[in-house]
């Protein structure tokens, strides 16, 4: 495995990228996200846990005073943050994203979930887990990008991978946690790599990683002292697939969710229009997200 092989420069994807994606279920696209667009995120960010998108449960008001390091600290992420910011919403379809999306999943491609992440200094971490456990696609296609907001460091908590692990193909268990590095109550249990095949994927601001919905996965608790490991997640799909997911259990059962984005090329079921159903809610500090 050629490391190079696996960083983009200039948001220029090559057969070779496709190929290690397809390989490996990773690729790094370094300087995606320009240094405005980073201050923009940030911005909107404080905005979002400052209450000014709309109040959410969870959300503490903001007292005279505090700095917006101080009300950051209070919270590790919100899920569906494009259903109140309309500048999130717009990072769905970044060019630079959609361009290498399309080169990876097809030229059809459905946004179905957004996730953004404050991990401040003391956050948990999230265990060993592939995204498909969580949002059944049918077809393989489902694809993480994942926007470094801040610099991500093993010491703040950024992600570690396991390359060619999407190529297993299948699900697996997951099992009880008692790792404290991590909020979750479970995890998958992935002993057999050695810790050799684990890898830290350490990125620079603006930096953006796409990984596999097969891919294991994981961060550490942030370590640091005074360093944030903000980083904006969205999910994608092939816009041929239908999406059978129920959001845990929080939805009625489905075979197609319709509560989607379109970030590029043709849906091919828009005859069945778009629901809103998904609504934002805050990440908790202990993840029980859905146990099998």
């Amino acid at each position: 495995m050629n490391l190079q092989d696996a960083q983009i420069t200039g948001g220029k994807i090559t057969d070779a990228h496709i190929d290690f994606y397809r390989e490996y279920g990773y690729l790094v696209a370094k300087d995606l996200i320009s240094r405005e667009e980073i201050a923009e995120l940030k911005r909107e960010t404080v905005e979002i846990f400052r209450g000014k998108r709309g109040k959410l449960e969870g959300i503490v008001e903001v007292t005279d005073g505090e700095t917006d390091e101080e009300v950051l600290k209070k919270y590790v992420a919100i899920h569906f943050p494009h259903k109140i910011s309309p500048v999130i919403h717009r990072y769905l379809s970044h060019k630079g994203i959609t361009g290498i999306l399309t080169k990876i999943i097809s030229p059809n491609v459905k946004c179905m979930q957004s996730m953004l992440f404050v991990k401040g200094p003391g956050k948990s971490g999230q265990a060993w887990h592939q995204d498909e456990y969580y949002i059944p696609t049918r077809d393989r296609s489902l694809t993480g990008a994942w926007i470094a907001i801040d610099d991500a460091t093993v010491e703040n908590g950024g992600l570690w991978i396991i390359p060619g692990s999407n190529r297993e193909g299948y699900i697996r268990r997951r099992e009880p946690n008692d790792n404290r590095e991590y909020a979750d109550v479970d995890t998958v249990n992935v002993s057999d790599y050695t810790p050799e095949k684990m890898i830290p994927v350490e990125v620079g601001s603006g930096t953006v990683v796409f990984f596999n919905g097969y891919t294991f996965h994981s961060s550490l608790k942030n370590k640091s002292t005074d360093n944030f490991r903000m980083a904006l997640v969205n999910h994608y799909m092939s816009a041929e697939s239908m999406l059978p997911w129920d959001q845990d259990g929080k939805l009625p059962p489905t075979e197609d969710l319709r509560d989607i984005v379109m970030v590029a090329g043709d849906d091919p079921y828009s005859y069945k229009g778009t629901l809103d159903m998904n609504k934002p809610y805050l990440r908790p500090d202990v993840l029980k997200i859905k146990t099998s």
